[in-house]
């Protein structure tokens, strides 16, 4: 059943994506509200359900672990956070090596707070959540490892039934509704002449940030697939929807049903699948973190600031930390973000307007990586714990005895 319905999905948001740009060119602003009210309220509804959907795949995937789980999160959070902190030096790498040549004299215009020009929803419905994104991941671990230590499977299977509910609510509800929303989001972007003003401005290091996440991704997949023996464009190719999906939502909690699947289709075990997606979803930001560091020194360089290398290394590892607020929210990352670009970096109230209107502008680049970098983690640790398996079946083999 998830493969008849996640199968058509990359095709339909792909033509959400054109359908959104093309009729954001000529529809008139009264039919536009009326999708943008439907993303109000599809986003408040995403809002509500994520942090039980992590809640309810990522309990009962670690309880599968059995015990050692504990040791399992942390291997992929280690694999997540250096993972963003390679991109972060990536990028601040290669603004320093091309963007004096690129921009030269440049200097930017004036740029205004994005939401001050959005198209505003007919009304609204608050669909306030049970809990924080933060708060279920952290519960879940506690639940799901707390199952690995006592006898008895009671909550387990409760669990499991939860994440069977959840899992009918994503695939009725959340995906078929997807490429309406991801057409609602263009649409409102393009209306918005936000896409259009930060490109004129900023168009050679839109193109540095789009080539970069693709490298990066290429990288990623590499690694991965040396690691697992597989074939890493086959990888890569099996996250497209993932990829697509994020383009339209900007949000990684978002496209986590989606990211789960591909994930599970490139081989990775469901119960690993489980706890990997949705706690890379909350702490591997490397696409955000690569388009903050380049667009941060652009923005720098266009008002003349010096860049210190040192205070762009702490910069970067405490970006990579703080990170871990952003996901759940289109924009969240930039949001989080804000506070170390001022106190780190020195960013006035002008810079900081300017680092918001481009990020939001194309936030949907960087998010795309991130999910689409979260599968390839998935598949490493699939293939490490795949051989610690092995090696505890042959460990527990009995010994042939000599006749």
């Amino acid at each position: 059943m998830l493969k008849r319905i996640f199968a058509p999905l990359l095709p339909r948001v792909i033509a959400a994506i054109i359908l959104g740009v093309l009729c954001g060119l000529f529809f008139p602003e009264w039919l536009a509200r009326v999708f943008t009210t439907f993303n109000g309220l599809f986003s408040n509804f995403l809002g509500f359900i994520i942090p039980v959907l992590i809640l309810a795949l990522v309990a009962p995937a670690i309880a599968d672990l059995g015990r050692g789980a504990g040791r399992w999160l942390l291997i992929t959070a280690v694999i997540a956070y250096v993972s963003t902190i390679v991109a972060g030096f990536t990028a601040f790498g290669t603004a320093m090596a091309l963007f004096p040549t690129l921009l030269g004299e440049r200097s930017v215009g004036s740029f205004t707070d994005p939401s001050e020009n959005a198209l505003t929803p007919y009304f609204e419905v608050a669909m306030a959540p049970p809990m924080e994104i933060m708060t279920a991941l952290l519960l879940a671990f506690c639940i799901g490892v707390g199952i690995t230590l006592i006898k008895g499977d009671t909550l387990h299977r409760g669990l499991e039934e939860l994440r069977n509910i959840i899992m009918k609510i994503v695939i009725s509800v959340i995906i078929p509704m997807l490429p309406i929303y991801i057409f609602g989001s263009f649409l409102g972007l393009t209306m918005n002449g936000q896409i259009g003003t930060v490109i004129n401005t900023f168009l050679k290091v839109v193109i540095v940030a789009f080539a970069l996440t693709i490298l990066y991704l290429l990288l990623q997949y590499s690694v991965a697939g040396a690691v697992a023996g597989r074939n890493p464009l086959k990888l890569l190719r099996n996250m497209l929807p993932a990829y697509f999906t994020a383009l339209g939502t900007s949000s990684s909690a978002a496209t986590i049903p989606v990211t789960l699947q591909c994930t599970i289709k490139n081989g990775v075990r469901e119960d690993v699948a489980g706890f990997t997606v949705p706690l890379c979803a909350t702490i591997h930001l490397a696409g955000s973190t690569l388009k903050i560091v380049l667009f941060s020194v652009a923005v720098m360089m266009f008002m003349g600031r010096e860049i210190d290398p040192g205070t762009y290394i702490g910069f970067i590892f405490m970006l990579g930390i703080t990170m871990v607020a952003a996901p759940g929210v289109p924009g969240g990352a930039i949001m989080a973000a804000v506070g170390i670009l001022s106190t780190m970096l020195g960013f006035d109230e002008t810079m900081v307007s300017i680092m918001i209107a481009t990020y939001v502008a194309i936030d949907s680049f960087g998010t795309a990586c991130n999910v689409t970098g979260d599968g390839a983690i998935a598949v490493a640790v699939n293939k490490l714990y795949g051989d610690r398996e092995s090696t505890l079946e042959a460990a527990q083999e009995p010994t042939p005895q000599a006749s």
